[in-house]
């Protein structure tokens, strides 16, 4: 992330901040603290930058998920830099946009690569194991219509075409609380359907993996 846009992240109240417990089945896998911001730039330019740290520490060594989207004012993904701290498998991807395509350049430990994706229509950055980016897919979707969006998984190597619907509210839990919330699901992954939630201003409060047996869930503020 360049000076200038940490030093305006640093003077202003953040959109949204949270965390989210990720569990599979009851056990806790990791926590994953996250950061989104409005940002005011030229015209192209990055209108929005979500931080995302995920630390799964169930298994040894620990591995930290670390990455920054940064999100164009159509919603169209700009650029992103994703930093997977594992001894086992360090990672860097650097990514950026341009006119409809989007590439990335992959630097491992011993190795470095660079793909293209192709960005036709709704495009997004998602990751099998850190949730908050679920947000931007979530601001794609309709009341009651299937809206198709393309996901770029980055650290897979996948391009899905998915689609987001909002089937809107319904009765849920939330850290076995009994909740109402705003529920919209995606389906065409490999994941199978994943359930997102949303409270009543939008931020989002959880995610649901059926497939996987995951359950991601917003703390309530300290």
């Amino acid at each position: 992330m360049s000076a200038l846009l940490l030093a305006v992240l640093l003077a202003q109240a953040p959109l949204d901040q949270g965390t989210l417990v990720i569990r599979q089945d009851t056990a806790e896998l990791a926590r994953e603290a996250f950061r989104l911001d409005a940002v005011r730039g030229a015209p192209g330019q990055a209108a929005w930058v979500l931080e995302a740290t995920a630390r799964y520490t169930e298994g040894r060594p620990a591995v930290v998920l670390s990455p920054t989207l940064a999100v164009a004012a159509d919603s169209q993904p700009q650029s992103v830099e994703f930093a997977v701290v594992d001894p086992r498998n360090p990672l860097r991807i650097l990514g950026q946009a341009a006119p409809d395509r989007f590439t990335i350049r992959l630097l491992g430990a011993h190795t470095e690569g660079a793909r293209e994706y192709q960005m036709a229509g709704p495009t997004v950055v998602l990751d099998d194991s850190v949730f908050s980016p679920y947000i931007f897919l979530a601001w794609r979707a309709r009341l009651g219509r299937a809206v198709p969006v393309t996901a770029l998984v980055l650290r897979s190597k996948r391009q899905e075409h998915l689609t987001v619907e909002d089937l809107g509210l319904a009765a849920t839990t939330l850290n076995r609380d009994p909740a109402t919330l705003r529920h919209l699901v995606v389906e065409g992954g490999a994941a199978g359907p994943v359930d997102v939630w949303l409270d009543p201003a939008g931020r989002l409060m959880k995610v649901e993996v059926a497939s996987r047996r995951l359950r991601v869930e917003r703390l309530p503020p300290a």
